[in-house]
């Protein structure tokens, strides 16, 4: 049984090959820019600094930042399945190319929510962490149905604030003028501000 061999370029004679082989590395070489863009491998770690290659988790990044949840879990700790590594990169891969897309299109919306399937990675997580929180009794005493609320709600129910504040939106920091975490630079001052207090000083002197 002859199977003809399928071809990705055209035939070597033809006019279009230069232009294929052109178009391929245009390709390839805005695939590889885009990657560096991004900083993809970042994503592989469990820095939460990868979190912020999109902007628009500055706010949520902060408010983990300022929390007692920054001392022992990272995103991924709460945000992805941690199971094992198959599923926690599987997961990471499929939410991040959601989130990506939704990013880059600015079609993110003031508010995020986590959806479903995200809810239970991050309840199963809370559970891992707390459990033993989850299977006292000693809180049926004095937490008022605390034994159904524990295992029949999600814990943010009740637990709001944990880890990102009472404030959630894009907004929160929109009009703040600090860089981002990952900008290298320490200082703030716009460079109109810098000239003029240079002129000053030399007006002094």
């Amino acid at each position: 049984m002859n199977l003809k061999k399928k071809k990705i370029l055209p035939d070597k004679k033809s006019r279009w090959r230069s232009v294929a082989v052109f178009l391929l590395a245009v390709m390839t070489g805005l695939g590889f820019f885009m990657a560096k863009e991004a900083e993809v491998v970042s994503y592989m770690s469990d820095d939460p600094l990868a979190c912020v290659n999109c902007h628009v988790m500055t706010s949520v990044y902060n408010s983990w930042q300022h929390s007692s949840h920054r001392e022992w879990a990272s995103c991924n700790d709460c945000h992805v399945p941690q199971d094992n590594i198959l599923n926690k990169y599987y997961f990471k891969a499929k939410d991040g190319l959601f989130h990506a897309s939704v990013f880059t299109l600015r079609a993110e919306p003031e508010v995020m929510f986590m959806r479903e399937a995200s809810e239970e990675v991050v309840q199963d997580n809370c559970m891992r962490c707390h459990i033993q929180q989850v299977t006292q009794t000693k809180y049926d005493g004095y937490i008022n149905d605390h034994a159904a609320n524990r295992t029949d709600r999600k814990c943010w129910e009740c637990h709001k604030e944990v880890p990102h504040g009472k404030i959630h939106g894009i907004s929160t920091i929109k009009n703040n003028i600090a860089p981002i975490p990952t900008d290298s630079e320490g200082a703030v001052i716009p460079q109109w501000l810098k000239d003029q207090t240079s002129k000053q000083k030399q007006n002094e002197e």
